[in-house]
């Protein structure tokens, strides 16, 4: 694959950095119109992408000139930014996606006292994403990464007002922090053995056969714990079910194309190194597999809308994992973005409902088909897509990762067909209790439609959820050619789809009988595994009584000594209000403080690892 000099690169992150430089200085006074600045940036973006696809698919990585950070011995740090098939891919993805939520989000969030900021944290995360994804080395990668959490934590918990939504964004930025201490040491791992944070070095090193076999393993494994992070595998799936307290149109935008397909996004590209390490690939494919039915089976408890949607995402994803373990990147890829058209629309069409009733709850729903024939329309294109029925984009790239698990046998396959049957179950269950029966409540009685503006975007996706399916077909040109160059399809038997469709049908039906059953009393062992689907088999509950617990006590241990010690040379008072001031900080949690750590951390290493090589 040859090497093109260009400054396309740079061009696709140039758009949203105007827009949130612009919105950061004059929001105020731009009113209603910092959306359609936000929504011009996005938009530009995907023109960009575009054009760097189109490129891109004639075998050509497009590489931008580049500035030096850090030169010292045999260590150089480079900002520079290129596009090959695997980014061009997931630019399109990400822009495409940021696009048709921008534009949604300017009639959605009308009227919000905070509407400017909202278009500005929204640009924030866009650019971050494509920054990351567009990177040429690790330390520019990892400083994405993180801006991409930071954009997620204000996001999550933009309405500031609202406790739940504070929490939220906290507790994804604890538990995504574990993860990133796995990409962090991988990172330094990578480093210290290639000498160089070079991207493509360092992979071409890893997977060469230069490196240990054991310390590729542990590479594979380490680029596992950070991608399940921001990807929420199990178990630190926790975050992500919470992280609905933000507005729906940024729930679509981070499930979707942004936050946790960031995680997806770093398995594809590290996919030398899980392949060059057996231990590594297995591990990354039982896991998904797992996660996928393990997240599948929650949905089934779920009386929230977005919710039972956030636990499809976990699920989706586990399918993304599986792939890539099995050996497809291809596969991966092509189910990331047939995910992020019909994840969005599903989310997007949550956020109108949610307009329209002013609520998530399911059981406060019912009959809104009769009311919102078109939106009703649309989420049921989105949910067949996500069960997978032809001739829908996610049957086809579902197929692609249930092929590539049939090839690699063993147990993922098995959970991977029934993962089918639940997200048919779940989804058949969510359709039945929001769209069909009587209303349940006067607001589900006088539900509208929503406007030209909200309507439009769904529209949009769901045409993509119509044609991505066929992006692998020799008719498609670009897009076949970009994921063909990420590997070989799998081949699918005819068996295996029939197989999958009928399980599909047999879910809906047992979905629909689930939520005619749920108005039914419940038998004393139903409720408790109703109880526990509800409380997500526990998992929380035992991070909170281990994990938290343990860190609080450590952190009310260190502030006493810390006071102690104040005391000692600033007097007790002073001690006292310090150690009042430091037990807020640690229970409250000072994310600022967390990333500046995080940011200064990856600096230290860079310039050791400088030293080193001298």
């Amino acid at each position: 694959m040859g090497m093109q000099e260009s400054w396309l690169p740079w061009a696709v992150l140039a758009p949203p950095f105007g827009a949130f430089v612009l919105l950061a200085a004059f929001r105020r006074p731009l009113g209603r119109l910092a959306g359609w600045i936000g929504a011009a940036g996005a938009t530009l973006a995907l023109v960009f992408a575009l054009q760097a696809a189109w490129t891109a698919s004639g075998g050509v990585t497009l590489s931008a000139p580049s500035v030096a950070l850090l030169s010292a011995g045999d260590v150089r740090i480079e900002l520079g930014a290129a596009i090959g098939p695997l980014q061009a891919v997931m630019l399109v993805v990400v822009a495409a996606v940021s696009a048709f939520v921008h534009l949604y989000s300017i009639d959605y969030m009308a009227g919000h006292r905070r509407y400017g900021t909202y278009f500005q944290h929204l640009s924030l995360f866009t650019l971050a994403m494509l920054g990351l994804v567009v990177a040429t080395n690790w330390v520019v990668f990892y400083l994405f990464w993180e801006l991409v959490g930071a954009a997620s934590y204000l996001l999550i918990g933009f309405d500031v007002e609202r406790e739940a939504a504070r929490r939220a964004a906290v507790k994804a930025f604890v538990v995504t922090r574990i993860g990133d201490l796995g990409l962090l040491a991988a990172i330094w791992g990578m480093a210290q053995g290639a000498g160089s944070f070079d991207i493509a070095e360092t992979l071409a090193w890893a997977s060469s056969g230069a490196a240990p076999a054991g310390t590729v393993t542990a590479l594979g494994l380490l680029m596992l714990l950070g991608a399940a992070g921001k990807s929420g595998q199990f178990p630190l799936h926790v975050w992500l079910p919470d992280a609905m307290e933000g507005p729906t149109p940024v729930s679509a935008l981070l499930h979707a194309a942004t936050m946790v397909a960031a995680g997806a996004y770093l398995l594809a590209l590290a996919f030398p190194i899980v392949q060059a390490s057996p231990e590594a690939a297995r591990t990354t494919a039982v896991l998904g597999a797992f996660t996928a039915l393990f997240a599948a089976t929650l949905a089934l408890g779920e009386g929230d809308l977005k919710r039972v949607l956030a636990y499809s995402t976990v699920s989706q994803l586990g399918y993304m994992f599986l792939a890539v373990g099995a050996g497809s990147r291809f596969a991966a890829m092509f189910h990331l973005t047939t995910h992020a058209f019909f994840k969005a629309l599903l989310f997007l069409a949550a956020g109108a409902i949610y307009h329209a009733v002013g609520t998530n709850d399911l059981a406060a729903m019912g009959g809104l088909a009769r009311r919102m024939p078109k939106t009703a329309g649309l989420f049921a294109l989105g949910a067949l897509a996500l069960v997978g029925f032809p001739p829908l984009a996610g049957f086809f790239s579902k197929e692609a990762v249930l092929a590539a698990a049939q090839e690699a046998g063993g147990v993922p396959l098995g959970l991977g067909v029934g993962t089918v049957f639940l997200t048919a179950v779940y989804m058949g269950r969510l359709y039945v209790l929001a769209f069909f029966g009587e209303p349940r409540t006067e607001a589900a009685r006088e539900a509208r439609e929503p406007g030209g503006l909200i309507l439009g975007p769904m529209a949009g996706l769901g045409v993509l959820v119509l044609v991505a399916g066929a992006a692998t077909a020799p008719v498609a040109g670009p897009s076949a050619r970009l994921l063909a160059a990420l590997g070989p399809a799998p081949e699918a038997g005819v068996g295996l789809g029939a197989a999958t469709v009928l399980l599909g049908i047999a879910g809906l039906l047992a979905g629909r009988r689930l939520a005619v059953g749920a108005r039914c009393p419940m038998t004393a062992a139903v409720r408790k595994a109703e109880q526990a689907l509800q409380a997500g088999f526990y998992v929380d509950a035992c991070y909170r009584r281990t994990v938290v617990a343990a860190s609080v006590f450590v952190g009310r241990i260190v502030v006493a000594v810390d006071a102690l010690v104040d005391g000692l040379f600033t007097g007790t008072a002073a001690a006292v209000a310090g150690a009042g001031r430091r037990l807020r900080e640690a229970e409250a949690g000072q994310v600022q403080r967390y990333n500046a750590v995080a940011l200064l951390v990856l600096v230290i290493i860079a310039l050791v690892a400088a030293i080193r090589g001298r």
